[in-house]
């Protein structure tokens, strides 16, 4: 007990090949989804960074109520296409929205390249001003590399990257059980403690072990809701199934009468009924669905940094449009049963929808150190095998064809991933508001969607061309330049006196900032390595693992 727990050799082993295995199956795509994942706590923030402003429409700070209330009114009255789903955003909103907006087509959470949107304001007079527009996808295509790891293609109702990635979180969970079991017998003498001076591979181990045990918590709150979110469908069948039977498992809502949209009530008088119902909450946004049916509804978006929600930003409350009864607090924070609040804690806890602007940063900090974690342990697969084959000391071109490859992956991959997200970013911020809108949508959105997928194509195939001997400085680089794309593109389009795109914000400089930051420390990784390498030009893969 001096140094750490007791445990038997034979079942050290036994867990040393478990946590190996598990992890190298599962530990690229993991490191996609955790530093996307990073990304989408300010994934608002992203998108507004690379919208253009031109053409702006009034926005809701501008407006009073009674405008407001003007402007649902006539939005219903001269566009029937909106009684079907509207949005109504109150309080500070992206700079290139409108105070309201509605599709063209079904509501999805996935990735559309040409979805069509209608966003309105008042001009100064109070006459409608109507706009269409295909919104940029830049923020999407980043959750959905959170969700997917990038991987195409549907199966049924999901992606099937999605449901990729829930078993690859059943082998994180395996992956972070046997961890813990083999960190035990040393957890007292080695906890806290790296020690980079006596080799790289026990740097790498006290790095990946330092990292896994402080942030635990976090790793299995994370692994445990991806399951439950990849497979949610599936769990609910079950229940469905063998609980509820031929019973609703939401309850039965009863139907109301329809209604026509000139006796609905002034938005003003709803926002009054979500302010007695969810006091102290600042009201995000409000939509309007199904108007001209009788299961016409209002989701009104709420917040409250101190509680958990259901919504990656918000909870909401449910009410009736037309009489303003609320039905539903299921997903109201502090007024929710025992199950809507277990369910609640699951999405808030994974989302970091709580706490503010500081448990976001706390957040993205977890999340760049878990795609660390999965990262170094591919490195010490690596180095292990190396010594295993007898091979040490030799090139990686000597190693055995199975370390060639995770060496060449994990340098192509990791990397890519990083490279590919800052030149979409680039790509779409240059390309918004310079090119024209056409019957196929955006083409920012098709060009920012090739810029990903091509520059993480063409750094995996120079790591497998080159060998991640050679190509690990390179990329390394590579990245950095890619990265420094997003600060430079801001500063091109402000000395272009482009300033409708260019417009400075604080989230902009945000970007820009952290994008100036991380080429700094990537340059200064890509120098320490190649300093410390014996051979010139020796790479990511072999200077850390040699």
């Amino acid at each position: 007990m001096k140094n750490g727990f007791k445990v038997r050799g034979d079942i050290l082993k036994m867990y040393k090949t478990l946590h190996t295995w598990v992890g190298i199956s599962s530990g690229i795509l993991l490191f996609i989804c955790f530093f996307a994942g990073a990304l989408t706590m300010f994934e608002e923030p992203i998108q507004q960074w690379s919208e253009a402003a031109s053409d702006k429409l009034q926005p809701t700070s501008q407006l009073s109520p009674v405008e407001l209330d003007s402007l649902v009114d006539q939005v219903l009255a001269q566009y029937p296409a909106a009684h079907r789903g509207m949005t109504l955003q109150l309080g500070e909103h992206p700079q290139g929205n409108a105070p309201l907006f509605w599709q063209g087509g079904g509501r999805s959470r996935d990735l559309n390249l040409s979805a069509a949107r209608w966003q309105a304001s008042l001009d100064n007079d109070g006459q409608l001003q109507v706009q269409q527009q295909t919104p940029g996808q830049l923020g999407e295509l980043i959750d959905l590399l959170h969700r997917t790891a990038g991987i195409p293609g549907q199966w049924g109702h999901g992606w099937i990257g999605l449901y990729l990635m829930g078993v690859a979180s059943l082998l994180y969970c395996l992956a972070l059980v046997s961890g813990i079991v083999l960190v035990l017998p040393t957890l007292i003498r080695d906890f806290l403690i790296v020690r980079p001076e006596k080799s790289r591979k026990r740097f790498w181990l006290d790095s990946h072990n330092l990292i896994g045990i402080t942030s635990l918590p976090f790793h299995l709150m994370i692994a445990v809701t991806v399951v439950v979110f990849a497979f949610h469908d599936e769990l609910y069948d079950a229940l469905q199934e063998v609980v509820y039977g031929d019973k609703s498992m939401f309850g039965v809502r009863v139907e109301a009468t329809e209604q026509s949209v000139t006796e609905l009530p002034a938005i003003s008088q709803l926002l009054e009924q979500v302010q007695q119902q969810a006091p102290g909450f600042e009201v995000k946004a409000v939509e309007l669905m199904n108007l001209d049916s009788s299961r016409a509804i209002a989701r009104v978006a709420v917040t409250h940094d101190s509680y958990l929600t259901r919504g990656a930003r918000e909870g909401y409350v449910i009410l009736d449009p037309y009489t303003l009864e609320v039905i539903n607090t299921s997903v109201l924070p502090g007024q929710q049963d025992d199950w809507s609040m277990l369910v609640s804690s699951f999405f808030g806890m994974h989302f970091g929808s709580f706490g503010g602007t500081g448990v976001k940063w706390l957040y993205f900090a977890l999340g760049l150190s878990g795609a660390f974690i999965f990262y170094s342990g591919n490195v010490l697969w690596i180095q292990s095998r190396r010594k295993k084959s007898g091979k040490a000391a030799l090139a990686m071109a000597e190693q055995p064809r199975s370390v060639r490859w995770m060496a060449n992956a994990t340098t192509g991959v990791c990397l890519g991933s990083i490279a590919g997200v800052a030149v979409a970013m680039a790509v779409s911020k240059l390309s918004e508001g310079m090119l024209v809108e056409n019957s196929e949508g955006n083409p920012s959105n098709i060009l920012l969607l090739w810029g990903y997928y091509l520059t993480w194509l063409v750094w995996l195939l120079w790591a497998c061309v080159r060998g991640s001997e050679r190509a690990g400085s390179e990329l390394l680089q590579a990245t950095a330049v890619s990265i420094l794309l997003i600060p430079a593109c801001s500063m091109l389009l402000v000395l272009s006196g482009d300033l409708d795109i260019a417009a400075v914000t604080g989230a902009s400089l945000a970007v820009d900032l952290v994008a100036l930051l991380s080429t700094g420390l990537i340059l200064l990784l890509d120098w320490r390595l190649r300093r410390r390498a014996v051979p010139v030009g020796a790479a990511l893969a072999d200077a850390v693992t040699s």
